[in-house]
């Protein structure tokens, strides 16, 4: 027994040195999966995640017709540009789309439930591609993942509301950072990263209120766990 013990040690071992080549293996691969996300009546109504397996990306949204829910709130314009998410939860979704046949099965569990949005989630590479698509996932990992880039994209949208309000409206500020922290806690915002540029800025500005810039250094603290 002892030394079946030691043989599985020894693999855990080598499996967790071999981890980082694989992923860097994956990178070079020209692995991509794209998240396309619709709802018509939420700001922006439609984007596009393009993420590449060491958490690269890019992200570009569109606001849509949904009229504005406060008059008062400055609203980002439509959002383009490259963005980084962590590696450990990039490299996460990737091991999502192989356990699932590289998104190549049906993932609408026709419940019936509120509508959340349609989400189809992509995966091309050089061993192959595949891609599904839902408003309520049938399998929990499915879900997980669809909600989880709601998350992200959520936080990205922020990052360029909290520019728009840096530049506009520094008092709107106050409540948008008591919002993010509160999304933050629950889930409903997440990889800090994607908007690290915007925090650190706010962090660092005298101009703009102190519980901000403690707000602002707390999210940070998330970007760089």
């Amino acid at each position: 027994m002892r030394s079946a013990f030691l043989r599985l040690a020894v693999a855990a071992m080598a499996l967790g040195l071999l981890a980082p080549a694989v992923q860097a293996q994956a990178a070079d691969s020209g692995a991509t999966i794209v998240v396309d996300y619709s709802n018509p009546g939420l700001t922006p109504a439609h984007w596009v995640l393009r993420l590449a397996p060491d958490g690269s990306g890019h992200f570009r949204s569109e606001r849509g017709k949904a009229p504005v829910s406060d008059p008062q709130q400055f609203e980002p314009a439509n959002v383009d540009r490259d963005v980084q998410l962590s590696a450990e939860f990039a490299g996460h979704v990737f091991q999502l789309a192989h356990q699932h046949n590289l998104f190549n099965a049906p993932c609408e569990s026709h419940y019936k439930v509120a509508f959340q949005g349609w989400k189809k989630i992509s995966y091309s590479g050089p061993d192959g591609a595949g891609s599904c698509t839902f408003n309520f996932a049938k399998d929990k990992d499915m879900q997980w993942l669809g909600e989880s880039m709601v998350a992200v994209a959520g936080t990205i949208v922020e990052g360029a509301r909290l520019e728009t309000l840096l530049q506009h409206d520094r008092l709107g500020l106050d409540r948008e950072t008591e919002f993010m922290m509160d999304a933050a806690k629950d889930g409903r915002l997440m990889e800090f990263s994607t908007i690290k540029g915007i925090l650190e800025r706010l962090a660092g500005d005298p101009e703009v209120l102190d519980r901000v810039r403690k707000r602002a250094r707390t999210l940070l603290a998330r970007a760089d766990g």
